[in-house]
């Protein structure tokens, strides 16, 4: 059979339908632990439960669609982050992911760190109670007022992008009378191997100062000569969804170069190096991440090794998981509406949701697993599409799934590893109100984001 393109689609000519998708698994009521959050099981009945409560009696309480998350899973990656990197190293979750103020205070108590790239995400670090010292600015073009709000505040770092940005950061901290931690955000020339469009080292792009032709060294050279500014290191990010250190080892190398070329040049031995985040997570279980403790090793080895190399002391490390500690802590839950059968192809099964409250599949052909949660089944597997209900035909929430053939409206599903990005991205594309997040702990459950109202959207729209 040909894999060629036919111009009318695959209906019309001998080629295999979009999306080669692997063969059904061998139990479609099984529940793969890499994929889903950690108290996540079915009950006796088959229903699917998450810290102690059964999603048919969540979603009579808090409606569908929703995000539930699991709060001791989002705590115990905390700690697992925080354990394996130990007292030598800096651990900043990446608030990007999916920030709140409960998962500030979570953050705050189980010892964690917290980056940040918006003077929103900002305000909500500071009114939740996460000390300052503990906040790292991040961004591509921060305005005047985020980073004299973050001046003011004390963060115990920016991370600064651009020479623009350089000067504008030193003249706010000039003014007020401070001398602002900072780290230099440089681009080393490492292209992570996942979408174009989250790979973020290679020099084609709007993040950092590229290390070729010596922008780099040259906002090296104008921090350390500004007295406002105190630089204390290096950043690099090389992208996201990455599961093999073996990028980072590329980019410690090239950062480690140019803390060598900083001593040789300026006398100055630059104390920290941020290798940033991007480690991956299972979304299906195809994936395979690795645990903390061996991506701490790794990277701790790696950097070791290249100051070694190069004569260095070896700096404080730091590092910026996100969807490492919250992807799998969350699942959305949907209801079934419509069943359409396409003889020969798949059944599209759409739900309540799509692509306003998860925009990932069609912004990145990124994967996800879904299963039936409101009851189990022994039904064969029906080859399925699960849409959403925008009026847009790449809404698709899961774009080949294996689903039980009596699968009916009224029905139940979950869709795993989404507490990274799908509430963060979220829209109200066709004025649909954004789901609400839920945590669940001990049997119990609580709004910790509300769900939005048609009120709430009238409320922006001034007429």
């Amino acid at each position: 059979m040909s894999r060629s393109a036919h111009p009318a689609g695959p209906r019309h000519a001998d080629v295999l339908p979009e999306g080669h998708y692997s063969p059904p698994p061998a139990d479609l009521n099984a529940l793969d632990p890499r994929v889903w959050a950690g108290s996540v099981r079915r009950d006796k009945r088959g229903v699917l439960t998450v810290g102690g409560r059964d999603v048919l009696a969540l979603a009579e309480e808090f409606g569908t669609p929703a995000y539930f998350l699991d709060e001791d899973d989002f705590r115990a990656r905390c700690r697992a982050w925080r354990d394996a990197f130990g007292e030598g190293a800096d651990v900043y979750y990446a608030g990007k992911a999916f920030l709140s103020r409960a998962v500030v205070r979570w953050l705050t108590e189980e010892g964690l760190n917290l980056d940040v790239c918006t003077g929103g995400e900002l305000a909500t670090a500071l009114s939740a109670g996460m000390p300052a010292e503990r906040i790292a600015l991040h961004g591509n073009n921060k305005s005047t007022q985020e980073l004299e709000r973050a001046i003011e505040a004390g963060v115990g770092r920016i991370v600064l992008d651009s020479f623009q940005e350089i000067a504008r950061a030193a003249h706010i901290a000039r003014r007020l009378g401070r001398r602002q931690p900072v780290q230099l955000r440089v681009t080393v020339g490492v292209e992570a191997h996942t979408h174009e469009f989250i790979a973020t080292a290679h020099e084609d792009q709007k993040f950092g100062l590229p290390l070729a032709e010596g922008q780099a060294a040259e906002g090296v050279r104008r921090v350390l000569g500004l007295d406002s500014l105190e630089l204390t290191g290096i950043h690099s990010h090389i992208g996201s969804q990455i599961f093999d250190t073996s990028g980072f080892e590329v980019a410690a190398h090239r950062v480690v170069g140019l803390l060598a070329q900083t001593r040789d040049e300026h006398g100055v031995e630059l104390p920290e190096i941020d290798l940033g985040g991007g480690l991956g997570i299972a979304y299906t279980s195809a994936d395979d991440p690795a645990e903390p403790s061996a991506i701490a090793r790794s990277l701790a080895q790696i950097v070791d090794r290249e100051c070694a190399s190069a004569g260095l002391a070896v700096p404080r490390l730091s590092v910026e998981p996100g969807r490492a500690v919250v992807g799998p802590t969350a699942f959305t839950l949907y209801e079934v509406g419509t069943l359409k059968p396409l003889e020969g192809l798949r059944t599209y099964v759409s739900v309540d949701g799509g692509m306003s409250d998860n925009i990932r599949t069609a912004l990145y052909d990124a994967e996800y697993s879904v299963a039936l949660a409101s009851r189990t089944s022994e039904a064969p597997p029906m080859l399925s599409r699960v849409v959403g209900k925008h009026c847009e035909s790449g809404d698709i929430v899961v774009r080949d799934a294996f689903l039980p053939a009596d699968l009916a409206p009224g029905d139940l599903l979950a869709v795993p590893a989404t507490g990274a990005y799908c509430r963060s991205m979220a829209s109200n594309y066709n004025h649909v109100p954004r789901p609400p997040v839920v945590a669940v702990r001990d049997g119990e459950a609580r709004t910790i984001v509300r769900r939005e109202t048609e009120e709430d959207l009238l409320r922006l729209d001034v007429g």
